[in-house]
């Protein structure tokens, strides 16, 4: 798959993590986003493994159940979401260090007056670029 500028995700997508981010706070929550040629098609919270307000870690059993289903239906995983209750707006150092895919979108959920929002990140060698979100 090409690297993406830009990740259009549907509307109620966009929705379904931010009330997760919500649900979770203030530990991170998490999940994966499916779709095709960088659409969204579906988003699987799942659990947190480390139950950490500062890390993340998608839980094992999950994520090979849902690349299972993503290969079954033939679509691509394009984004890993996960949300900063405390902040910050972009990659923590952390994230950096552990991102393990380097060709898919990292979705950072955070606050910002007392309400949620996102940014996307592909995430390369230590080096982070921003890619727009458009919502449909």
């Amino acid at each position: 798959m090409k690297i993406p500028t830009k990740i259009f995700l549907q509307e109620k997508h966009w929705q379904q993590m931010r009330s997760h981010a919500n649900q979770d706070s203030p530990l991170e929550a998490c999940g994966l986003v499916g779709g095709k040629e960088w659409c969204s098609l579906e988003v699987f919270p799942t659990e947190n493994e480390l139950q950490s307000p500062t890390r993340f870690r998608v839980e094992p059993q999950a994520q090979i159940r849902i690349f299972h289903l993503l290969e079954e239906r033939e679509w691509d995983l394009i984004g890993i979401y996960h949300s900063h209750p405390a902040g910050p707006d972009r990659p923590s150092q952390a994230d950096i260090v552990e991102a393990a895919y380097p060709e898919i979108v990292n979705l950072i959920w955070y606050k910002e007056n007392h309400k949620w929002d996102c940014q996307g990140f592909i995430i390369q060698g230590g080096k982070v670029h921003q890619v727009e979100i458009v919502i449909q």
